[in-house]
């Protein structure tokens, strides 16, 4: 409760993701629905006095938005956020570091041009990312025109280290940490190599309220296409996610990392999905020392958006596929149903006034087992007067009819994928500590310690470093008999097992800077065996490829140029699409630079290397000279 009230140590953030300004402004309906929650967003922040309003990216729906979307942007900016109310914190961190990329490196509050009430900071999503030879986005433009602060930019595609913005309102200090929406694979990528460091303020660091905004995919949408949350350093308080449109806003902690998550979620429907259903919030953040409280904000001015979903095969009684006039029956159907659902809409708007008249309809209606879908163009002429999307009313769709093999596909997935899903939640030096730990005493580490051998592990799985376990293996054997012999041990075995197992391990374990530079020098040994695999085969590749040259210049004059010619008038097409991969793979390719954590560096492969067989090893092999 004390975290409602209004003092000088307590900060007050709106906090707001996915405006989209400008989504469908054409669209005679729904065109100013952006700008009206806009204005009320920014309304709700002059109403409840915040000190500053963050914002989660894609502020803007297109890279290049037009000018009635910039200048009704501008408009709302310049209403709500200028005026006399005093600012009531200050910024201790250096700012020409928080906004190096911008001429006027200063917070516009600061600036004695300008007389800001209300600061913004936001950064930038997926929509509105920087683009062009001059890497400007959109909130480049707001920027420079002191009404809003763009933060958490990152030009560099080999390493990224995140600077705090650091805020103080009497005794409550917040780092205020944030990065610009990133292609999530490569943000991914960067992560598993170690690429993205999180600077902490060196005074104080525990004294400080970690606050994280990030714009990128939450949800796996493949392989490598999101980011997990259990990537972030756990030593953030609270993470605000961006992009996913669903409002999950009340913060949920993560188990492992022990952070909350708050998910804002978009302020406009921009796609007919169950996600987007889920009512729109926005939240007003209270941060006083190290304790939160979120306070869920409902959004009045958005237009209501409500979905059902029809399966016809599960009402035989009402549909027969082989009845002539089933088609009628199922166009009735689903008109009972939207009539339903506009009367459901009705009575949510008699309670607020501000809503938009015309709902949102969505029918999904899945037409499996025989069934014909109407005719969708007809049906939505009925209600163009009632309905604010009456194009789409209805979807219509079908699961293959592949019964026998899809039962066995769903089967087999529900054994296999929950167990894969749960796996992602851990991480591989976890596991092996967790293994040794639990492990009998007679396969216990002697020379190794459980985190030396969850950062080989962790080299030999996500990064292909096929020798870095037998390198860190070998690498400590050879620094434990330097150690003995330094100490003249008798070679008797308990003496031997007293020096290692007491002195040696208890002194290493204390002193982890020692043990990183060992797993250090291990990774630079396993690098170099493969650095020298690779070169012997390029170069028995390079003798395969010169014969074949000479069997192709013996074969015919004219078969060389014609392949010349042809690669001439082909390449060029596919050149460009291919620069942007090798940019992708020169930005990756000195992984480790400028890794501040004290951290292994790592290869710079974003491909297989040619293998040699004699190299060539499992993990349970590398296991075994651990524990043979």
């Amino acid at each position: 409760p004390f975290l409602l009230r209004d003092d000088e140590d307590t900060f007050k953030i709106l906090i707001a993701t996915d405006i989209h300004l400008g989504y469908l402004e054409k669209d005679p309906v729904r065109g100013n629905d952006t700008f009206v929650t806009f204005n009320e967003i920014l309304e709700q922040a002059q109403k409840n006095e915040v000190d500053f309003v963050l914002l989660g990216g894609d502020l803007f729906h297109e890279n290049k938005p037009s000018r009635k979307t910039v200048h009704s942007c501008l408009e709302s900016l310049r209403k709500y956020c200028m005026g006399d109310r005093p600012v009531h914190f200050e910024i201790l961190s250096d700012q020409a570091v928080n906004f190096h990329f911008s001429k006027f490196p200063w917070v516009n509050y600061q600036d004695g041009n300008l007389n800001i009430s209300i600061p913004i900071f936001s950064i930038h999503g997926n929509h509105d990312d920087p683009t062009g030879a001059d890497a400007l986005c959109a909130l480049d433009i707001l920027s420079c025109a002191g009404l809003l602060n763009h933060f958490g930019r990152s030009t560099s595609v080999e390493k990224i280290d995140i600077s705090p913005i650091l805020l103080r309102k009497g005794r409550t200090k917040i780092a205020l940490y944030g990065l610009g929406a990133i292609p999530d694979e490569r943000l991914y990528r960067m992560f598993v190599n170690k690429q993205v460091t999180m600077l902490r303020p060196k005074e104080d660091e525990d004294s400080w309220f970690n606050l994280f905004v990030i714009h990128q995919n939450r949800s796996k949408h493949g392989v490598t296409n999101y980011i997990p949350e259990q990537f972030l350093d756990d030593f953030i308080n609270l993470v605000v996610w961006g992009h996913e449109h669903e409002c999950k806003i009340a913060p949920t902690q993560n188990e492992q990392q022990r952070f909350y998550v708050s998910q804002p979620g978009s302020s406009v429907v921009t796609s007919l999905s169950p996600g987007e259903a889920v009512k729109k919030h926005i939240g007003l953040l209270h941060v006083k020392g190290k304790k939160m409280k979120m306070q869920k904000i409902p959004l009045e001015t958005v237009r209501s958006f409500h979905m059902e979903d029809i399966v016809l095969a599960d009402h035989p009684d009402l549909f027969n596929p082989d009845n002539p006039k089933v088609t009628q029956a199922v166009q009735a159907f689903c008109m009972e149903k939207v009539e339903m659902m506009l009367d459901n809409a009705e009575r949510e708007r008699l309670g607020n006034p501000r809503q938009p008249e015309k709902p949102l309809i969505r029918l999904r209606v899945d037409y499996t087992g025989g069934f014909e879908p109407f005719s969708i163009h007809r049906f939505s002429q009925k209600y163009v007067d009632r309905i604010a999307n009456p194009k789409d009313i209805i979807h219509f769709f079908r699961h293959r009819e592949q019964k026998e093999k899809n039962d066995s596909d769903l089967n087999f997935g529900k054994l296999v994928s929950r167990p894969a899903s749960e796996g992602m939640t851990l991480r591989v030096e976890d596991l092996v500590k967790q293994y040794f730990q639990t492990a009998e005493k007679k396969v216990q580490l002697s020379l190794l310690t459980e985190r030396g051998m969850g950062e080989a592990v962790q080299e030999f799985v996500d990064k292909e470093e096929k020798d870095a376990i037998e390198e860190l293996v070998k690498f400590q054997l050879e620094k434990t008999q330097r150690f003995l012999k330094e100490r003249r041990t008798d070679a008797e075995e308990e003496k031997i097992d007293e020096e290692v197992v007491r002195r040696f391990r208890e002194s290493r374990r204390k002193n982890t800077e020692e043990e990183d530079e060992e797993v250090r020098e291990a990774m630079t040994r396993a690098r170099a065996h493969r650095s020298e695999d690779a070169i012997l085969a390029s170069a028995s590749s390079d003798d395969e490829l010169m014969d074949m040259g000479m069997k192709a210049t013996g074969d015919s004059d004219d078969s060389l140029p014609s392949a010349m010619n042809q690669g001439r008038g082909r390449g060029r097409g596919r050149a460009r699409g291919a620069r942007g991969q090798n940019s992708t793979a020169r930005g990756s390719s000195q992984r480790g630079r400028g890794n501040t954590s004290g951290e292994s560096a790592t290869s710079s492969r974003t491909y297989k290397p040619v293998s040699v067989p004699a190299k060539n090893m499992s993990i349970v092999d590398g296991m075994s000279t651990v524990c043979p």
